[in-house]
């Protein structure tokens, strides 16, 4: 029998819409674990909130976090696998948010500790309550500027992700701008926030959740991997995946190039499914 490992996002995906796990999402993953199959999960996140989310399922695996760029580990809490940007190219991308006058958050990962860097002048509403949802967690360390100062790395080298939520027309222009940079992944999408707000973040170029799953099949040794997602940041992903299931929720775009269309995050439809797979 072909050894699966399975791997879910989170948000739209396994996740109900208030950003929790049911609790028979819960009960049919630990169930599913102890058969011993193999689950992760492969998100935006950080580990600031994926380890509330995911503190109830007897996890064996690591999980994939920063959309690739770091694998977390939730029983010891260390990162292995982490991809960071070349440090020249990072230095490139901070100048030019800078001059832009661009408002984006500089994350760094050091000594298992994330460090919160901000550019671009004082924090806007949604910026501030980023933060402040977040400012108490083990997990991250925030260095900002009261003033609006614009507040760099002491070792840029040790840059992981540049993340930023802005109105659409500010980040559609600033992605025009630094996609072609060198050394970096650019991307610009909508989210959480609606369409009137877009979210704009930058990685190394291998920092994926596709390499992270395709390094994660071959260390684990799995036959195959069963992949889920709702959003266009899944697509990569889910064309790496042996089998693409998208949710009932997921966008025309996602269902169009998966192989399997379950129903949606509402109905614990990602659970049913590995729990119904044999």
């Amino acid at each position: 029998m072909d050894k699966t490992l399975y791997v879910s996002d989170l948000d739209g995906t396994l996740m109900q819409p208030g950003a929790y796990l049911s609790q028979k999402t819960i009960d049919l993953l630990n169930r599913s674990i102890g058969e011993g199959k193999l689950f992760t999960v492969a998100t935006a996140r950080t580990p600031a909130t994926v380890a509330g989310i995911i503190k109830d399922v007897k996890m064996s695996l690591p999980a994939i976090v920063f959309t690739g760029a770091a694998i977390w580990n939730p029983a010891s809490g260390k990162y292995s696998d982490i991809r960071y940007m070349d440090a020249d190219s990072a230095a490139e991308l901070a100048e030019t948010y800078r001059k832009e006058k661009f408002p984006i958050f500089h994350f760094t990962l050091e000594n298992d500790v994330i460090n919160i860097y901000h550019i671009g002048g004082k924090l806007n509403e949604l910026e501030r309550r980023f933060m402040e949802e977040r400012l108490h967690s083990p997990y991250k360390r925030f260095h900002i500027s009261a003033t609006g100062e614009d507040m760099l790395p002491p070792d840029i080298s040790k840059t992981i992700i540049f993340y930023g939520m802005q109105p659409t027309y500010l980040a559609e222009a600033i992605h025009e701008r630094v996609s072609g940079l060198p050394g970096c992944r650019h991307q610009c999408y909508h989210d959480i926030y609606g369409q009137e707000i877009a979210l704009v973040d930058a990685f190394a170029p291998d920092a994926t959740k596709a390499n992270a799953v395709l390094r994660m099949k071959e260390k684990t040794g799995a036959d195959r991997v069963v992949a889920f997602g709702d959003n266009l940041n899944d697509i990569p992903m889910l064309q790496a995946a042996d089998v693409a299931v998208a949710v009932e929720n997921a966008l025309p775009e996602v269902k169009e190039i998966a192989d399997i269309v379950i129903g949606p995050n509402t109905d614990d439809a990602v659970a049913e499914f590995i729990s119904g797979d044999r």
